[in-house]
């Protein structure tokens, strides 16, 4: 991670500095005492684990791909794989690339990854992405979540609902939930609740959102606006050196950096700079069962 949040860190845990300032670490990141420095690799003995495409180019040798771009070969980059013997294993190439999606087992040095065992066909629950829920975190209304008014519970009532909420200052998020089963031969509309998230005064946004919108509606607090949350995941982005990819979830109102391995001092300087659970490192690799974390 770059070091201005390391150093946030260190000024955070100030005082539990050695008075000599062995343990100290500067903000370009030296020091006397490296085993003190979070940004050395987490624990490069510990066996890590995960499922990856692996592509070798013309440009580089077999590395770690999290995400693919869909050209023909497909192009990626990535962490480098040591060890790797394209003869072990089933694969496609085409134009002096080689490729394959496979699990991998190794340990991690910070930079690449170094196998301990043939790489193996993938679990298929591994292929198959992960459900998204949308849930709406109001109770629901005594009569059910119903429509209000038949004259604005209409798309064009949904879009002046979602273009008031999104011009507020306070505006935390916005998503629709469709997991519950509404007699929709009552309204077409009825088979959708509008949830959004504020973090100011949600009778007057409520009332606002209502006057717009005659279907089922559920406004919420959120502890923090969705700008803010943007402006996180993007200066957070910068300052981490390995991460691949961010996104903002506004349901749980966190912003997800994804990583190869999560190193917990990293994560401890991210909740003391934006609060506790804010921002989540998220793991391409896992460490192998009964491996210390």
């Amino acid at each position: 991670m770059r070091r201005i949040v390391i150093a946030a860190l260190v000024l955070a845990l100030g005082s539990l500095a050695c008075s000599d300032g062995d343990a100290s670490i500067a903000a370009d990141g030296t020091g006397s005492d490296t085993s003190a420095d979070p940004a050395s690799p987490p624990g490069s003995d510990t066996l890590y684990q995960g499922t990856f495409t692996v592509l070798e180019s013309p440009d580089h040798g077999p590395q770690l791909c999290t995400s693919v771009a869909q050209s023909y070969p497909p192009q990626c980059s990535g962490p480098d794989v040591d060890s790797w013997d394209w003869s072990t294993v089933d694969a496609e190439s085409a134009n002096g690339t080689t490729w394959g999606h496979y699990a991998v087992t190794g340990t991690w040095d910070g930079d690449s990854l170094t196998l301990t065992k043939a790489p193996s066909e993938p679990d298929r629950d591994d292929r198959a992405p992960s459900d998204t829920e949308f849930p709406t975190p109001c109770d629901p209304p005594a009569d059910g979540w119903t429509v209000t008014d038949p004259e604005t519970a209409t798309v064009e009532g949904r879009e002046a609902a979602t273009d008031y909420a999104q011009a507020q200052s306070d505006f935390g998020g916005l998503w629709v939930d469709r997991s519950f089963d509404p007699d929709t031969d009552v309204h077409p509309i009825a088979g959708v609740i509008l949830n959004v998230q504020f973090t100011g005064d949600l009778e007057r946004h409520e009332s606002e959102l209502r006057e717009r919108f005659g279907g089922p509606v559920c406004v919420s607090r959120s502890e923090h606006t969705e700008a803010e949350l943007r402006a996180i995941q993007q200066s957070t982005y910068e300052e981490i050196d390995d991460a691949h990819y961010a996104s903002t979830d506004i349901v749980r109102g966190v912003v997800e950096i994804g990583v190869f391995v999560t190193d917990p001092t990293v994560q401890a300087a991210l909740d003391e700079e934006h609060g506790a659970g804010v921002v989540e490192l998220v793991p391409a690799l896992h460490p192998v069962d009964g491996e210390p974390q």
